[in-house]
This record gives structure tokens, C-alpha cells and sequence, in this order.
């Protein structure tokens, strides 16, 4: 699971195995989309862009080794 906290209100964002993200703010606490849209929960307001972050979906690097002889792809 990934989860970040946000620098200004100390809230944590984690992906829940759904790819919902489930923010944490004190005692309260919602579900969102990784587009930051509001499912359910107390806390109905979240950061779209670290919502994004934390449950948006993964692409992979050109940078990373496909092979591991570090030449790097062709």
C-alpha cells in the first residue's frame, strides 16, 4: 500500500487494496477516488492532485532495466 501525507494539513492519503483512497485527518476519515471525487466517510474533502498520486495508476519508466545488464532499453 502506498500512502503519502500531505505537507500543509498533516493528512494521510493511503491506496486501499480497491484503488480507493482513504484519507485520514485526526479522528476523521473518507474514501475517494484517485481523481479526489468523494464515496464515503466524515472527511469529504481531499486533495485531488496527492489522490492522484497515491491511487492513480502506476506506468512504467523507459528509464528502468528490462534486462538487468544495465544497457538499458534499445
Amino acid at each position: 500500500m502506498s500512502a503519502l501525507r500531505h505537507p500543509f494539513t498533516g493528512a494521510l492519503y493511503e491506496c486501499d487494496t480497491d484503488g480507493t483512497v482513504r484519507v485520514t485527518l485526526g479522528e476523521r476519515t473518507g474514501r475517494f477516488m484517485s481523481d479526489g471525487r468523494w464515496l464515503s466517510g466524515e472527511l469529504r474533502e481531499a486533495d485531488p492532485q496527492l489522490c492522484g498520486w497515491v491511487g492513480g495508476k502506476r506506468m512504467k519508466s523507459a528509464r528502468v532495466v528490462a534486462d538487468g545488464n544495465g544497457s538499458g532499453p534499445s
